[in-house]
Parts: structure tokens; C-alpha cells; sequence
């Protein structure tokens, strides 16, 4: 689950963390307003979506009169923005972060991850700060400094020492803002079962105070149950109306841009399915793992949200029943095309439990089922019925 930067910001301030003093503002007069309360001759307007980038997009102003903040949260406040993160369609702006100004006399870049390759989390710092660090870690590798922590001995003085000295940070005083940082960083990383913590740019000032000047928070989904104070900063605004409709009916859905829709039980089957449709010259249309345990009404509205979706030109079911028994997929995709009134291609592929129920049961219908005896064989038919070579 992600978060806006405010939100970020505000839950590292309540962790201790230094963050510059901004308000909220849903509407221009609220942005004057907070620019007021804020007080100063400098402030920054920043658009506030999940999404990386927008300062290029247009989203980042600095403004040194009311007049600048009033213009700047007009243009911005319901645009569009079109970052290297949100895709071609954008994102709309509906919310606005007015932040006071700061003498920057560094930017940096600081992060945590969980590597999955060594199974640790593993901070990471830059000294090129305030640019897009995918380039960097693509181009230039080596300007990012890594350190894993170890699990057993946890956060010490020299991950930080390690991450502040390669930053080129040299005084005592900067070492130790630094360090207190990074480890506050980490911590809340830890407590609050982050996936992403980052930073960028954390800055310098010429006061020596070091600070984030923006934030990036992602939240683990399945450790949502734990904290109930970050599920309640969910933003539905910021999520596809599909995505919203299927985990409602706990079903897993990510739309794509191809034109094979997709019905799969299972993560790793839903993933391997989509591989082996692009491996057989097609696009899948959507990720959608219903789950172990769905019912034939969330099948149905699986087949609903597929269906929505005007580029599916053919639907693939891939199911291996295991705790998902292949009679209720089979009754479910019945219920659904009849209520739909299917007019795609619909190639299914069915094995494990109760596989001879499921598939007597389709052939008793009256679809017009395309059958497929294997995994290999399912996207090669659901490729060509794409096609309308079927």
C-alpha cells in the first residue's frame, strides 16, 4: 500500500525523524491559506500522488509571493501529471503539499529494501540525490552505497558510519546527524513492515541540519492487519476502480495493456500463465489470481471485471484445483457468461480436484468452450482466438 508524501512525512516526524513544516490544501484559497500559516518569503507547492517524477511533470513549484502560491496550486490543482511512474494516462492531481523553503547546500539520496537475494534489509545512500535513482543504479552503479543489516545484530553505529562516510559526509557534526537519521529510518522501516522506505532527496542544509525533503513510503499489505492507523491513510482516489472492485470480492487483479484476459488460481500459476502467453506471441490483458478459497459469485465477478475491459479479445481459465475445486470455476464461468452474454473466445484448461466434475459440467453447457488440454497448449489457443484465428 502506498501513501502521499504528507503522510510519509508526518508519520517520520512522529518517529523523530526531520522533516520540513508543510500543511495540506485541497483547494487554491486553502493553499494560500497554508502558505499564511507557514509564514517565511519561500514555499513550495507539490502535487500529491503515488507516483515518482514530478518535478519534471510539472508538479513541484516554487513560489516566493502568496500570488506565486495562489497561481502555482491553480495550475496545478486538477492536472494530469504524466511521470515516468504513473504511465501514459497520468494521474490527477486532487491534493496539494504547501512546504516551507530551505537552504539546500546538498542533496542525497538514502533508502531501505529488503533484498530478497540475501534474505536482508539493506540500506542504501547516494551522493547524487534529487534525480531519478533507477539511472543511477542502471548507469553508475557504484554511487550507490549498500550495507546489509544483519539480522541478528540489528542496526549498528557502523551501518551508519559506512552509509554517512560514503555520502562524502567528513564532519563529526554531519556524521552524527546523519547517523540518527539513517537509524530512525530503519527503524521505522522495521516497526511499521515497510516495503519501500526512500528518500530523495534527503538534504543538507547550510545550517547543517540533515533532513528529508521528500519521502516515499510503501506499506506490506499482508501486515496491514497490524497496523491499522496506515490502512486508514489509504487513498481510493489513487487506485484502479477494477483493483478496488476485485479485492473487495478478495480477488488479487492488476490491469496490463494486452488483449488475453486472464482467470488463474494461485500467484505463481497467474504469473506463469502470463509468461507463457507472451512466450506464445500474445498479451495478457490483466493479472487475476482468485484466490483458494473464492465462490462462484467471485468467479463470476472475476469474469465482470475482465469483461469491462474493452481490449479483451479472449478469455483464458487456467485453474489447478487444489483448495479451489474445479466444479465451482466450472459452475462460475457458466453463471458468468450466461449473465454477461460472453461474446469472446473462451478457452479453458482445468486439472486437480474435482477436474472431471468441472469439465462434465462445461460440456454440458451450451458455451462454446475452446479446450485445452495443457498449459502450453491453453495459450497457444487462447493466442490464436485472440487473433481470431480460433
Amino acid at each position: 500500500m502506498n501513501v502521499h508524501e504528507y503522510q510519509a512525512k508526518d508519520l517520520m516526524r512522529k518517529e523523530g525523524l526531520k522533516v520540513l513544516n508543510g500543511h495540506v490544501a485541497k483547494t487554491v484559497d486553502e493553499a494560500v491559506e497554508a502558505a499564511k500559516k507557514l509564514g517565511g518569503n519561500i514555499w513550495v507547492v507539490k502535487a500529491q500522488i503515488h507516483a515518482g517524477g514530478r518535478g519534471k511533470a510539472g508538479g513541484v513549484k516554487l513560489a516566493k509571493t502568496l500570488d506565486e502560491v495562489k497561481a502555482h496550486a491553480t495550475e496545478i490543482l486538477g492536472k494530469t501529471l504524466v511521470t515516468h511512474q504513473t504511465g501514459p494516462e497520468g494521474k490527477k492531481v486532487l491534493t496539494l503539499l504547501i512546504e516551507e523553503g530551505c537552504d539546500i547546500d546538498h542533496e542525497y539520496y538514502a533508502g531501505v529494501v529488503l533484498d530478497r537475494n540475501t534474505g536482508k534489509i539493506t540500506m542504501m545512500a547516494s551522493a547524487e540525490g534529487g534525480v531519478e535513482i533507477e539511472k543511477i543504479a542502471e548507469e553508475t552503479p557504484e554511487k550507490i552505497i549498500k550495507v546489509a543489516v544483519e539480522p541478528g545484530a540489528g542496526f549498528t553505529p557502523y551501518v551508519a558510519r559506512k552509509l554517512a562516510y560514503g555520502i562524502g559526509l567528513k564532519t563529526k557534526e554531519e556524521v552524527s546527524e546523519a547517523s540518527k537519521f539513517f537509524k530512525g529510518l530503519y527503524d521505522m522501516y522495521v516497526k511499521y513492515d515497510c516495503s519501500i522506505a526512500e528518500i530523495n532527496p534527503l538534504v543538507k542544509t547550510k545550517q547543517g541540519e540533515i533532513l528529508a525533503l521528500d519521502a516515499k513510503l510503501n506499506f506490506d499489505d499482508n501486515a496491514l492487519f497490524r497496523h491499522k492507523e496506515i490502512e486508514a491513510l489509504r487513498d481510493v482516489t489513487e487506485e484502479s476502480e477494477k483493483e478496488l472492485e476485485a479485492s473487495a470480492f478478495g480477488l488479487s487483479y492488476i490491469e496490463l495493456d494486452g488483449n488475453i484476459g486472464c482467470l488463474v488460481n494461485g500467484a505463481g500459476l497467474a504469473m506463469g500463465t502470463m509468461d507463457i502467453i507472451k512466450l506464445h506471441g500474445g498479451a495478457p490483458a490483466n493479472f487475476l489470481d482468485v484466490g483458494g478459497g473464492a465462490t462462484k459469485e467471485a468467479v463470476q465477478k472475476a469474469f465482470s471485471i475482465i469483461l469491462s475491459d474493452p481490449n479483451v479479445k479472449a478469455i483464458l481459465v487456467n485453474i489447478f484445483g487444489g483448495i479451489m475445486k474445479c466444479d465451482i470455476i466450472a459452475e462460475g464461468v457458466i453463471a458468468a457468461a450466461k449473465e454477461l452474454s460472453l461474446k469472446v473466445p473462451l478457452v479453458v484448461r482445468l486439472e486437480g480436484t474435482n477436474v472431471a466434475l468441472g469439465k462434465k459440467i462445461l460440456n454440458e453447457s451450451d458455451l462454446d468452450i475452446i479446450a485445452a488440454d495443457d498449459l502450453a497448449d491453453a495459450a497457444k489457443k487462447a493466442v490464436a482466438a485472440a487473433k481470431g484465428d480460433a
